[in-house]
C-alpha cells in the first residue's frame, strides 16, 4: 500500500507544511547536536565546550536537512542521519554517567560503551540485536581504552558502531514509510487520535472529548468494546457462529472482570524493562506487568465513551489500570470498519501527537462451548491488518504513517468448560516474546 499526498490542496499549502516540518526537525536536530557537541568537548575548557556545542548544532542540523531533502521512496530519512542522531543522544548520557560516578572512580570507556551498546541493542527488540548490542559496545570500548576516552565519547561511539554493524547484518527494515501527509480516510486502518499532552493516562478520553466537542461519559455500564460483532462479518467470518458468551464479552465488556497472567520470554525482559522505565511509565501508556506477582495486584477495567449530540457513541476507550494504584496499563481506542466486504478491528493507542494502531482481521476458533471462539490476528495476506505508527499534524490533521514490520499479535477469546478464557500472544520477527493469559469472570450483580 503506497499513498500519495492528499489531492485537492494547493501546492503552496503543501510546500509550506513540508517546509515548516523541516525547519522544526532541523531545529530539534540542532539542539540535540549542541548537547552532544558540548558533552563530547567536556573537560577541555569553556571555549572548547562552546565551540563543540556550535559545531554539533550546525553539523547535526545540516545532516538532518540533507537527509530529509533526499529520502528514498517509502523510506524514512537516510539511515546514516538516524545513526548520527542516535550517537548524539548517547553522548550526553555518557557524560552524565561520568559525572555520577566521578567520586567513586570513573567507569571507564569499556563499561560505558558496553552499557550503551546493550541499551541500543535492547531497543532493537530483535533477539539478535539484543545480543549484538553489548558485544559491539564492548569491542568499541576496548578500542578506546588506550586513549582514555570520556564517557560521552565511549557512549556515542558504541551506539554508532552498534547501529552501523546492525545495519550491515540486518537488511530488512523494522519501519517503513507507508503514507506521507494524507487524509485520515486514505488510511482507514489507522486510528488517528493522538494525546494532546505528554502523558496519556487514564483520563485521556475525558481530555479527548474536550478536543472533539463530544459528550464524555466515564465508566459506562453495560457497554462493549465493539457495538456489534455483526460489523465484522466477511467471507471468512460468520458472527452468527460465535459462542454467545464470547459475543457477550465483546458487546458488553463491562459486565466482566479480567485478571492477567503475563508470560514473558527471558530474552526480551531486559529490553522491556528499559522500555517501561524510559517510555511506558512516563507516557502513561502500554505498561504491561512484568511478573505474575505484579499482576496479582489486580486489574481495573472500564470503558469511557464520547457521544455525538444525537447520543451515538463515536469513541470507545477501554482503559485498564492497576487496581491498587490506578497506574495505567493500556489506554486503547477500539473501532471497527469495513473494507472490500470484510470487517476489521482497529485498536489505537494514543501517544503525544501520534498514535500506534493495531489492525486485526477476525476469524472463528472452534471451542468447547456452545459455539466458536473469536480470533483477531494481525498476520494476514490481506492489505489492511498490521501495526502502524502515525504522526498526526496538529494543524492540518494530515497523517504520516509508518508500517511497523516484524511485529505481530493474536488475540484468542474462547469458552472452556463454560468459562471465558483469552490468550493474547505477541511476536517480533517470528519469535514469540509475550503471552498474556486472561481469566475472564462475570462481575457480581
Amino acid at each position: 500500500m503506497v499513498f500519495q499526498p492528499a489531492a485537492g490542496r494547493g501546492c503552496s499549502d503543501r510546500f509550506a507544511g513540508v517546509t515548516r516540518e523541516r525547519i522544526q526537525a532541523a531545529g530539534f536536530a540542532g539542539a540535540l547536536g549542541a548537547l552532544a557537541g558540548a558533552a563530547l568537548a567536556a573537560g577541555r575548557g569553556r571555549r572548547a565546550v562552546a565551540a563543540g556545542a556550535v559545531a554539533g548544532a550546525a553539523g547535526l542540523a545540516a545532516a538532518d536537512a540533507v537527509a530529509r531533502a533526499r529520502p528514498g521512496p517509502n523510506e524514512l530519512p537516510a539511515l546514516w542521519s538516524r545513526i548520527l542522531a542516535s550517537g548524539a543522544v548517547a553522548a550526553p548520557l555518557g557524560w552524565v554517567a561520568d559525572r555520577v560516578t566521578r567520586r567513586r572512580g570513573s567507569l571507564g570507556p569499556v563499561v560505558v560503551a558496553t552499557v550503551a551498546g546493550a541499551a541500543a541493542g535492547a531497543l532493537g527488540l530483535r533477539p539478535q540485536k539484543v545480543a549484538l548490542g553489548p558485544v559491539a559496545g564492548a569491542a568499541v570500548g576496548f578500542g578506546l581504552r588506550r586513549v582514555r576516552a570520556s564517557g560521552a565519547v565511549a557512549a556515542a561511539a558504541a551506539v554508532v558502531g552498534y547501529r552501523t554493524t546492525a545495519a550491515v547484518l540486518f537488511r530488512d527494515p523494522q519501519l517503513s514509510l507507508l503514507a506521507a501527509r494524507v487524509r485520515p480516510e486514505d488510511v482507514p486502518f489507522v486510528v488517528p487520535l493522538a494525546s494532546q499532552t505528554r502523558y496519556v493516562g487514564t483520563d485521556y478520553v475525558r481530555s479527548l472529548a474536550g478536543v472533539l466537542g463530544g459528550v464524555y461519559s466515564p465508566d459506562v455500564a453495560d457497554i462493549g468494546i465493539v457495538a456489534a460483532l455483526d460489523e465484522l462479518a466477511g467471507p471468512s467470518f460468520d458472527p452468527a457462529a460465535i459462542d454467545p458468551l464470547v459475543r457477550e464479552f465483546y458487546q458488553h465488556t463491562t459486565r466482566f472482570a479480567l485478571d492477567i497472567v503475563p508470560q514473558w520470554r527471558l530474552w526480551v525482559r531486559p529490553g522491556y524493562l528499559l522500555y517501561r522505565t524510559l517510555l511506558a511509565r512516563p507516557l502513561g501508556q502500554a505498561s504491561v506487568p512484568m511478573s505474575q506477582r505484579e499482576a496479582q495486584r489486580g486489574v481495573r477495567s472500564r470503558i469511557d465513551t464520547i457521544s455525538d449530540v444525537d447520543g451515538t457513541v463515536s469513541v470507545r476507550g477501554w482503559i485498564r489500570s492497576l487496581a491498587d494504584t490506578g497506574d495505567p496499563i493500556y489506554v486503547g481506542i477500539y473501532t471497527t470498519y469495513r473494507h472490500a466486504g470484510r470487517g476489521y478491528v482497529s485498536v489505537g493507542f494514543p501517544l503525544p501527537q501520534a498514535s500506534f494502531t493495531a489492525t486485526l482481521v477476525p476469524s472463528a476458533r472452534v471451542g468447547a462451548g456452545n459455539g466458536q471462539g473469536l480470533v483477531l490476528d494481525s498476520r494476514s495476506e490481506l492489505d489492511q491488518p498490521g501495526h502502524y505508527l502515525t504522526y498526526i499534524d496538529a494543524g492540518t490533521g494530515e497523517l504520516t504513517t509508518l508500517a511497523v514490520r516484524g511485529f505481530a499479535e493474536r488475540l484468542d477469546v474462547y469458552v472452556e468448560s463454560g468459562e471465558l478464557r483469552a490468550e493474547h500472544a505477541f511476536w517480533v520477527f517470528g519469535l514469540p516474546f509475550l503471552v498474556l493469559h486472561y481469566r475472564i469472570s462475570r462481575k457480581p450483580r
